[in-house]
């Protein structure tokens, strides 16, 4: 196993002790012994005088999309600003008694996932109060191959939201750090950032190279193995399909009391996907949609995953059961703390307007438009400038 540093594990050894800090980060961000980043920088000297957390908390234990309070750390006694709460961004008073900005967040390498995103509201504060910012990288755990990037790239023009702000692809393979650095020279935020890089990460390399235990980063991101399927789908939450909030293995299922699992099952595996097959089974949500109900739907599992497109198999999965069950599928709102109404949810996380109407094609069809919708492959010349690593 490839010994890996990240960004806090090398920040502990020669940060700056004279500056005040504030840390934005989670229960997630922890050093490479699993001590909690904010913890390790009080017992290594720093003074760190306040927290900042992202949607889920700083705890992640927070409901997806519900808001989340500012409060105390009952680990530091810190004050946390919650930046999923009456605001997204820390505002001049928060930023009055700090010299100097942290962001450690663990990012599964998906657009929308929130993280990313609240990264990019703390840059422009801290340009706008002129407070330098360093970001403690961590390496991208479904791996930096810009070869495995897939599409759709976000349109501004209709599907800008807090998951997904600018144009990217959906996933990005990139880490929290390049992107911080090409959004502020892309977007012109002038923030005045820097980034503790990584030691021992390569581009190709996925978590299980360098770490025998996930770190859970949200409430449904409790393995490898759901970090991974979470760019395909996650597109069930536009549905009223479970995808497995509430289980043992979120974002690896989809069912509902309705579905013909078996039938699902079989026909996707007919599509005959590359590095991906489905299984039959039964499962009960504990929350989430069909709480407590017996659902039947289907498991999937990855045999391959460096060369796994997690996008266009959650597109072929949702279409094979749109088309089998015509009767009993529909589309849903999913309202969250930033999308009160909850409407045009598949756009926003699709990043591209009038999505309902990709299913309304025939299979061959459908598979052929994805082909040229997830393709991602003039994504690695837009960031090149800015890719830290090899």
């Amino acid at each position: 196993m490839q010994p890996v540093l990240n960004g806090i594990d090398i920040f502990l050894l020669n940060g700056d002790k004279t500056k005040r800090l504030g840390l934005l980060t989670n229960n997630a961000a922890v050093t490479r012994d699993y001590i909690a980043s904010r913890k390790a920088l009080l017992n290594h000297g720093y003074h760190l005088v306040k927290l900042f957390s992202p949607e889920h908390g700083l705890d992640t234990t927070g409901e997806d999309g519900h808001l989340m309070n500012s409060c105390t750390d009952t680990l530091t006694g810190l004050p946390v600003v919650s930046l999923y709460g009456d605001k997204l961004a820390p505002d001049d008073a928060d930023l009055a008694d700090i010299d100097l900005v942290l962001v450690d967040l663990p990012d599964i390498g998906s657009r929308f996932y929130t993280y990313l995103w609240t990264m990019t509201w703390v840059m422009e504060s801290s340009a706008r109060y002129n407070k330098p910012l360093i970001i403690l990288d961590r390496p991208n755990p479904i791996s930096g191959q810009l070869s495995l990037a897939e599409g759709p790239f976000l349109d501004e023009k209709f599907a800008s939201s807090f998951i997904g702000r600018w144009e990217m692809p959906l996933r990005h393979s990139c880490t929290l750090g390049e992107l911080a650095l090409y959004f502020n020279a892309t977007r012109n935020l002038n923030c005045p950032v820097d980034v503790v890089r990584c030691e021992g990460w390569t581009r190709e390399m996925m978590f299980h190279d360098w770490s025998a235990s996930f770190v859970p980063a949200s409430p449904a991101i409790s393995s490898f193995e759901s970090a991974l399927l979470y760019p395909g789908l996650c597109l069930l939450e536009a549905t009223n399909l479970s995808e497995g909030r509430g289980t043992a293995v979120p974002f690896r299922v989809a069912g509902a009391p309705w579905m013909e699992s078996r039938l699902i099952a079989e026909q996707f595996n007919s599509l005959e996907i590359e590095n991906v097959r489905a299984r039959e089974i039964s499962f009960i949500p504990g929350a989430g949609k069909y709480g407590n109900l017996s659902c039947k739907g289907i498991m999937l599992h990855v045999s391959a995953p460096r060369s796994f497109y997690p996008v266009r198999t959650g597109l072929l999965l949702l279409k094979t059961i749109i088309d089998t069950h015509r009767e009993e599928f529909h589309w849903e709102t999913y309202k969250t703390h930033v999308n009160k109404s909850g409407e045009h949810h598949l756009d926003l996380l699709l990043g591209r307007s009038n999505s309902l109407r990709l299913f309304e094609a025939d299979m061959s069809y459908f598979s052929d438009n994805i082909a040229l919708l997830t393709d991602a492959s003039r994504w690695e010349t837009m960031v090149a400038a800015f890719l830290l690593y090899n």
